[in-house]
């Protein structure tokens, strides 16, 4: 059964962690390869299980040492069609494993479940496509058949909620909500942007959030930014009209561009004291953002330090 499917508590107020960027801190900082870029394949191996389980544990301690919420991600982003030739896995593969990585995450909460703050499960939803250099546009009728799918196997587990995660398209998004809206799921849209604040597409954000709004009466949960740099797009976020549908941020540590990361073969970590200090800054103009976590680049230190200044 899910726990907070029909109310999110995060919507509540108070602070809310999320981890940081999963893939790249195990690829790099622990030397664990993961086939395709793609987190769910690790489950199928005991030990790749066993490390997943102890990069989350770090942060689900940290949340309740700090008396925190945390939003604790599936491990789904690439188990939809579009990857199954790449991962050379068929429809049955890719439900199984959307089944097994919400059970996986349901089965930690379970050991925190002593934690003072919710934690709340969240099905990630990768888009259709390449999300640094999208090669296609999906229209959002297209959009809503294709996520569909994915949605279907996440409502039939204990998922509270879904995400779509690293999009680069209005259209898409909107699809992806109004297909979550008819599963009867929350449904979060959590776009990515350029090193000048604009969409993949060259779509500015705001633009692109008042797009999603208004084609789907304003269905989706809240919005987030993932996978940039705070210097990418905090100067967009003025705390007026369409920012006060942005409730999450989850920046990348390092302020290369797209391009610049895919191909690195060395990871930059960036500062996490200063990550920590731009996002107090950003609370400070736009007080109602309460879930805080990283992506690219970013470990436990970034998540901690992000913590420490915030309750500090």
């Amino acid at each position: 059964m899910s726990r907070y499917r029909n109310a999110l508590p995060q919507l509540s107020g108070g602070f809310f962690l999320a981890d940081g960027g999963i893939e790249t801190d195990l690829i790099f900082n622990h030397g664990i390869e993961i086939r395709e870029f793609a987190a769910h394949t690790l489950l199928a191996d005991p030990s790749g299980r066993e490390a997943m389980a102890g990069y989350f544990r770090e942060f689900l301690a940290l949340a309740g040492e700090q008396e925190v919420g945390f939003i604790l991600d599936s491990q789904t982003w690439k188990t939809h069609s579009h990857w199954a030739d790449d991962l050379g896995a068929d429809e049955a593969d890719l439900r199984a494993a959307n089944k097994d990585s919400i059970e996986f995450i349901a089965g930690l909460r379970d050991e925190y479940s002593s934690n003072s703050r919710p934690i709340v499960l969240n099905g990630i939803m990768g888009p259709r496509g390449d999300s640094y250099a999208p090669d296609v546009e999906v229209a959002a009728h297209e959009a809503e058949d294709y996520h569909a799918q994915q949605i279907a196997w996440l409502a039939e587990t204990q998922v509270d909620m879904v995400t779509g995660t690293t999009y680069t398209q209005a259209d898409e998004a909107i699809g992806l909500v109004r297909a979550a809206r008819a599963a009867g799921l929350p449904v979060v849209i959590s776009f990515t942007v350029e090193t000048d604040g604009t969409l993949p597409t060259g779509q500015p954000l705001g633009e692109a959030i008042e797009l999603v709004d208004e084609a789907t009466d304003s269905a989706a949960a809240y919005f987030v930014v993932n996978c940039a740099h705070p210097d990418h797009f905090f100067h967009v976020m003025d705390g007026n009209g369409w920012t006060r549908r942005v409730r999450g941020i989850r920046c990348n540590a390092s302020r290369l561009s797209h391009a610049e990361l895919d191909a690195c073969e060395t990871l930059d970590p960036g500062d996490p004291e200063e990550l920590a200090s731009q996002y107090v800054e950003l609370r400070k103009r736009m007080p109602w953002i309460n879930i805080l976590g990283g992506c690219c680049g970013t470990d436990l230190r970034h998540i901690a330090a992000i913590a420490g200044s915030l309750s500090g």
